[in-house]
């Protein structure tokens, strides 16, 4: 792999223009786009409600059917698409900087833009935490942002370092903490109006959500192994590294499904273990969802490569068109399922059983894909995509 070093300037050079299709990489935004299916179903249950959960937090009252869904769920999608959101981050990042040391920017400007931009993530993500769905992700993303700033310059093998010592903090401290907490008793509800208790729920969870990822640092391994993966070229240039992606995806959905299994059998309720396994399992799920984010990042890779004759077009170039506009897909999801399925909205998420809510949320995906399309074929970006772009660089560059 070369290092990206910056590049001496002549004169200061403006902000980097937007990339244009004919620049970008299918794989990462098909990888984008699977990932936000992934999120999607991940999501949805915190919506559900007026149902008890037993004694692992899950919602009871539940169906054979709701149980097999829950099961596939938790063993295939649940704590996967964090890990690959974290990838991508880290990817997208690197791309950002590699672009502005191209052009003349010198670290400090780069990291100068690139702070700012996570600044405005984290406000987003606050807003989105407080007015539709306090389990946010940009904002914990935004602050992870800013300390990844520390990497963007750093030489191949200054990068390796931090990634081992990242991930041996993350095995032994933080996702143990993380397990603990995810495996909580859940904090009963406020006696406050359903909106307003969203609202401060929202408005504590989302500080809450930032220092929690920083302090176990669960995903810098992750933000780290996306900066080397573009680095590498395994992302935007798949079929130069197939035996790499083959290997890494093949190991990773191994690792995928016999690190998930416990915490998939006790959602099934085929398992009733004592409180002390059931964190160890959640142990173990959060540390094998490390390894099997990058596992199906390079299987979307692999993809995108078989599919790479079709070009933007068809179901790769729908998936795509999604990946380009990742971030106005991602909170189009809140703004439908949490009116739509909450307490404070429409109500339908009142006894939903699982299956019944990942069908919502697989048509609420469905319907990102049908809205970034639609954007596509009128030459349009994501609204907050320009938005994110006017505030970090300006109106001029929008």
């Amino acid at each position: 792999m070369s290092t990206t070093t910056p590049v001496a300037a002549t004169s200061p050079p403006g902000p980097p223009a937007s990339i244009t299709k004919a620049e970008r990489s299918l794989a990462p935004d098909i990888a984008r786009g699977f990932m936000l299916l992934f999120i999607a179903l991940a999501n949805v249950p915190v919506h559900l409600w007026g149902m008890e959960h037993d004694r692992y937090n899950h919602n009871t009252g539940q169906s054979a059917a709701d149980h097999i869904a829950y099961f596939i769920e938790q063993l295939l999608i649940a704590e996967r698409s964090r890990p690959m959101f974290a990838v991508l981050y880290g990817f997208g990042i690197a791309i950002m900087a590699s672009r502005m040391f191209a052009r003349g920017i010198e670290a400090k400007g780069a990291r100068k833009i690139l702070r700012r931009r996570s600044w405005w993530l984290l406000a987003f993500g606050f807003l989105h935490s407080v007015f539709l769905f306090y389990g946010d992700i940009l904002a914990p993303y935004g602050a992870m942002g800013l300390i990844a700033l520390f990497f963007v310059s750093l030489s191949d093998k200054s990068l390796k370092r931090w990634l081992w010592g990242s991930i041996a903090y993350v095995v032994l401290i933080g996702n143990a903490i993380m397990a603990y907490f995810f495996t909580s008793t859940t904090p009963p509800g406020m006696d406050l109006p359903p909106y307003l208790s969203q609202m401060v729920t929202g408005a504590f969870a989302s500080p809450a959500g930032v220092l929690g990822i920083v302090l176990t640092g669960s995903f810098f391994p992750l933000i780290i192994a996306g900066m080397m993966l573009h680095r590498a070229g395994w992302i935007e240039h798949p079929g130069d590294h197939l035996p790499q992606l083959k290997q890494v995806f093949i190991t990773g959905m191994v690792v995928n499904v016999a690190s998930s299994l416990p915490v998939a059998l006790i959602g099934l309720g085929a398992w009733e273990p004592s409180t002390g396994v059931w964190i160890g399992s959640v142990y173990l799920t959060l540390l094998g969802g490390l390894y099997a984010g990058i596992g199906y990042i390079c299987g979307f890779a692999l993809l995108a490569h078989k599919l790479r004759g079709f070009g933007r077009r068809g179901v790769p170039g729908a998936l795509a068109a999604v990946g380009e506009r990742s971030l106005t897909c991602y909170l189009l999801q809140s703004f439908i399922m949490a009116p739509l399925l909450t307490a404070w909205g429409f109500g339908l998420g009142e006894d939903l059983g699982y299956l019944g809510a990942f069908g919502v949320a697989f048509g609420t995906w469905l319907i990102t894909v049908f809205v970034a399309v639609a954007l596509d074929k009128a030459g349009k970006r994501g609204p907050f995509e320009v938005l994110l772009r006017r505030l970090t660089y300006g109106p001029k560059r929008a």
